[in-house]
């Protein structure tokens, strides 16, 4: 994938290590509670029966998304389906002008360990992972499409057969899914239908449930972690006291998630009168979909919101990062798996919501100091 067919930015994005440490402590404090069988007691009954199965791995490129402010990060969400790796490491290698292609090898390394043992999670045997598809909604439509092109690439330098296909081009059933006539050890799931619950997901499904498929990220992890929902409880004192969380974690957590709770919880006058401070987001859509920034809502719109499933959260703004072509809002990715740091990137935009398409905006290289 060449670097100028890319959204990447040339305008560097400075990041304390106070800051980073924050970011992942809060990544390790989450990631902790989705281990704890309290915190999944009061979470899994909130949740659809596939979410409720428990696949016995984790979920692969977990990516949390940050703001930062004056007082430091703040959590903006968590999504199971993280893409842009792959050009967070190219806007990274324009800046400090080493060759884009291929990937350094500390990055590879971390990339294929949690590959191996995701699928070392599911097996439970010593068979190695042979063969992956990588899926998405018509994936040569995705923005990031050239992204998979590359982890193609560079799986298939592992030694890994590996596919690019939609969820149409696979042939599944509770015995297991097939791409082209051979038999898939493993999905990497680019797809946003988080609980499988659209017509052409039904044979992964089944798949899935009957764990003949190792599927990553998967519906109990997005459960577990990045419904919008979870922020509610990472939000919330008394519930951070009752599951354990104290002293200097639970400080952290209340410190760094953005108090949220649902709509059908609030007082709705009260809600409109505080909305220019507020943003409403739907639980069950992923990225800025359906987003409503409270201080552009209308009072007509305000009363469509489905109070069960929106969440109103305190508002925090992006941070700002100066460049040639202007002022751009500006956020920052940790890319995990499980409480580990696989890598970090920085978007800039204009505009409402994160996008890339912003003129000298998209992925940008970050200098940590």
């Amino acid at each position: 994938m060449a670097a100028d067919q890319s959204p990447l930015s040339d305008i560097p994005v400075r990041l304390s290590k106070a800051e980073l440490r924050s970011m992942l402590r809060l990544v390790r404090l989450t990631y902790a509670l989705s281990r704890q069988e309290q915190y999944r007691q009061l979470v899994l009954p909130q949740l659809p029966e596939v979410a409720r199965f428990d696949p016995r791995h984790a979920s692969l490129m977990m990516g949390y998304d940050f703001h930062l402010t004056d007082a430091g990060p703040r959590l903006i969400e968590v999504n199971t389906n993280a893409g842009g790796g792959y050009l967070a490491w190219l806007a990274q290698a324009r800046l400090t002008k080493q060759p884009p292609d291929p990937l350094p090898h500390r990055l590879t390394r971390r990339l294929l360990h949690s590959f191996n043992q995701e699928w070392m999670a599911f097996a439970g045997t010593d068979r190695p992972l042979k063969t992956v598809a990588i899926v998405d909604e018509e994936p040569e439509k995705q923005p990031l499409y050239p992204e998979m092109q590359a982890f193609r690439t560079w799986l298939e330098g592992q030694g890994l057969a590996v596919q690019i296909a939609a969820p149409q081009d696979l042939q599944a059933d509770a015995d297991g899914v097939y791409c082209q006539g051979q038999p898939v050890d493993l999905i990497y799931n680019r797809h946003c239908d988080f609980f499988l619950e659209t017509e052409p997901l039904a044979g992964v499904r089944a798949a899935y449930l009957a764990g003949s498929v190792c599927l990553s990220p998967n519906p109990f992890t997005y459960g577990l972690l990045a419904d919008k929902r979870r922020m509610i409880i990472w939000s919330d004192e008394q519930v951070l006291t009752s599951l354990g969380v104290v002293g200097k974690d639970r400080d952290l957590l209340l410190e760094v998630v953005p108090p949220s709770r649902l709509l059908a919880d609030c007082n709705p006058e009260q809600v409109w009168q505080q909305r220019k401070n507020l943003v409403f987001k739907p639980v069950t859509r992923f990225g800025s979909r359906g987003v409503l920034m409270g201080k552009s809502i209308t009072r007509n719109r305000f009363g469509q919101q489905d109070p069960a499933t929106t969440l109103v959260q305190d508002l925090v703004p992006a941070g700002l990062t100066e460049g040639e072509g202007g002022t751009f809002k500006t956020d920052l990715r940790l890319f995990v798996y499980r409480d580990r740091l696989l890598g970090l990137a920085a978007r800039l935009y204009q505009g409402q919501v994160t996008n890339l398409r912003t003129e000298g905006g998209g992925f940008a290289p970050i200098l940590l100091h």
